[in-house]
């Protein structure tokens, strides 16, 4: 059977991506954390130790309830340097700590952040509508942006991108640009005219899942615990003080197993997010994100309970198809 000139289109975006480099626009929410009590406020309130942060360093982080739940996660970023993405007149942006994070809970983020914030000295605002996110991905990215030598994963340095004033972030697949909302469309056609491929985000979802990293929303939610969404190792850190959520978090990982854990499948056919999934006769999940990756076929993530083990055969939705659970992530 032919293929149709979407999927050929999206076979050539996804080569642009593993073999070149591509950009995309990214829809995300951005808290900015300021005041002298900014690093030790979020040091009780986030997974990760924010204290251990370095000037221009950042690290994962999520947001929990007091049961261990997700709430958000988010990349915390401690900007240092010249770089400046507020409104004009406004302050700079130096010295402070940034959370991007998805939209859908950022609200709710927003408000458990200000509420617990209340007798310190801490200010966290909304600046959304100020930044814009620019992600270059593949092989080409830190040569195209002008950041070879960057660092780690999170990593900053403010610089210009084709005239354009940026502050690069180092991301596991390139790097993200991050730019005054009324730059970001120069900061597309300079991107576009250095030789990058503007790819659309089905595109860039597909090496997130070839990846193994979740999304919120789509494969995780209010529901899942760390341990289950398999973050663990990027966003928890078992070293810090106390924080919001901390006790079942150390508890299920010292003490036990997660019922319920992040693996992937590899699919017999095209599934929907939402879809059921089987072992025998019993239901151990549903279908979190999935794709047709044009290396490994249709795959997807999925948040299953333990008893479905790598390699096992899941029934998928009403339709017969056929999910074979797999360790992650797919690809290196």
């Amino acid at each position: 059977m032919s293929r149709t000139a979407p999927e050929v289109e999206l076979d050539g975006q996804y080569r642009a991506l593993r073999e070149e480099a591509g950009f995309l626009p990214r829809r995300r929410s951005s808290l900015l954390v300021t005041g002298k009590d900014a690093t030790e406020y979020l040091q009780g309130q986030l997974t990760n130790d924010i204290e251990a942060l370095e000037a221009s360093q950042g690290c994962y982080a999520a947001l929990l309830d007091r049961k261990g739940h997700i709430e958000a996660d988010m990349r915390v970023l401690h900007i240092d340097g010249p770089f400046s993405a507020s409104r004009p007149g406004g302050p700079r942006m130096t010295g402070h700590l940034s959370l991007d994070l998805e939209p859908g809970p950022a609200g709710a983020a927003l408000k458990h952040l200000r509420t617990y914030s209340i007798g310190r000295n801490v200010e966290v605002e909304d600046v959304s509508d100020r930044w814009a996110i620019v992600s270059l991905i593949g092989p080409r990215a830190p040569e195209l942006a002008g950041t070879e030598g960057l660092g780690p994963e999170h990593a900053q340095r403010p610089c210009e991108t084709a005239g354009v004033e940026v502050l690069a972030v180092a991301t596991d697949l390139g790097v993200d640009l991050i730019t005054r909302s009324e730059q970001v469309e120069s900061l597309r056609e300079s991107l576009a005219a250095s030789g990058a491929a503007e790819v659309s985000e089905a595109a860039a979802e597909i090496l997130r899942v070839e990846s193994g990293r979740p999304r919120f929303g789509l494969d995780m939610d209010a529901g899942s615990m760390p341990a289950e969404a398999g973050i663990v190792e990027r966003a928890v850190s078992f070293e810090k003080g106390c924080y919001i959520g901390q006790e079942p978090v150390a508890r299920l990982h010292y003490k036990g197993k997660p019922n319920r854990r992040l693996r992937g499948l590899r699919l017999s056919a095209a599934a929907e997010h939402g879809e059921t999934l089987r072992l025998g006769d019993r239901e151990v999940g549903t279908v979190g994100t999935a794709v047709l990756s044009p290396s490994l076929g249709p795959i997807a993530l999925a948040v299953i309970r333990r008893e479905a083990e790598e390699r096992d055969v899941l029934t998928v939705g009403e339709a017969g198809a056929t999910a074979e659970v797999s360790d992650l992530p797919f690809a290196a």
